[in-house]
């Protein structure tokens, strides 16, 4: 006998804007407890010092998620100079230090160095598997990480602040896998003076803004009785909200029950429409399955259960 799942088949998306000092593991965690859902999951880490936009999924959603994930990113940051941190942000111990410190012009004028396609090497205390063990753990323990380095993707890159000579806030746009630590490492060693994160806000992860979050304190308020449950789900943005940048094709019911088996189907006829690649199928202004079309056919690679 299957075991039964616990909680309610809550479904859709919930743009959190994720508090400090708590992992991404377990912001998603209280989630599911208060919204009572069977199953939920993130889309991109957020470390416990960065807050900010934190997409989580709801059940059929879940099923969305590498569309998100892939998205571009945007960050708001603020440097620290004069120190390196063996974890590249406030809560690491220092390893190097300098009393030298960049100008506003100093640090323009590399700014070009950190754009458009570059190789990076990720920090040694990040959830990047090595050697089948996540890299922040062999770090934790004191042993020596190498991480390998990788072509990660800067759209933009701009200086919003200088409140000190100490200090310099930026915002960047950046594409998956991109390590902002990593930047203000780097940075920091071009311009001679070290540097690491203190302040990290994520504030767009591809067409989920800042403003369409919402505060763990306010879903607390909306979960203290049944009445305020409706508030609570109305929080939720449909599934599909995921797969804006894929075109929808509507189909009749007998497709529909074919995807439905996880069968192609055929579009033909002369109403057909002309497309090629991932799509997502809909009857009804119901999503049924994400699929990919070639030639005529569309082949399912995710079903959803709504």
């Amino acid at each position: 006998m299957a075991r039964r799942k616990r909680g309610q088949p809550v479904n859709g998306w919930l743009i959190l804007d994720k508090p400090l000092e708590i992992t991404s593991t377990s912001a998603v965690n209280v989630l599911k407890r208060l919204f009572d859902a069977q199953k939920a999951g993130h889309a991109g880490t957020l470390d416990p010092l960065a807050s900010g936009v934190l997409p989580v999924a709801f059940g059929e959603a879940t099923k969305t998620m590498p569309y998100v994930m892939d998205s571009e990113k945007s960050y708001r940051f603020m440097v620290r100079w004069g120190e390196q941190t063996n974890t590249d942000d406030a809560q690491g111990k220092t390893i190097k230090t300098n009393d030298q410190r960049p100008s506003k012009n100093d640090i323009e004028t590399l700014l070009d160095d950190f754009s458009g396609e570059i190789e990076q090497t990720p920090p040694a205390f990040s959830a990047i598997h090595i050697k089948g063990e996540r890299a922040y753990k062999l770090a934790r323990r004191g042993e020596e990480v190498v991480m390998p380095s990788r072509l990660v993707r800067i759209d933009g890159l701009t200086i919003t602040a200088q409140p000190d000579a100490d200090h310099c806030e930026f915002e960047v746009d950046c594409g998956k896998g991109t390590y902002v630590r990593a930047f203000a490492r780097d940075l920091g060693q071009k311009l001679g003076c070290y540097g690491h994160i203190v302040e990290l806000r994520r504030t767009r992860v591809g067409k989920f803004l800042e403003p369409m979050s919402i505060s763990l304190d306010k879903l607390r308020e909306l979960s203290h009785s049944a009445a305020d449950r409706e508030a609570l789900l109305a929080k939720l943005l449909c599934v599909e909200t995921a797969l804006d940048d894929i075109p929808e094709l509507a189909i009749n019911a007998n497709d529909a029950f074919r995807l439905k088996q996880g069968q192609s189907v055929l579009l033909r006829g002369a109403n057909a429409p002309i497309i090629t690649g991932a799509v997502y199928a809909t009857l009804q202004g119901e999503l049924i399955a994400i699929g990919d079309v070639e030639r005529g056919e569309l082949k399912p690679t995710r079903v959803f259960n709504l």
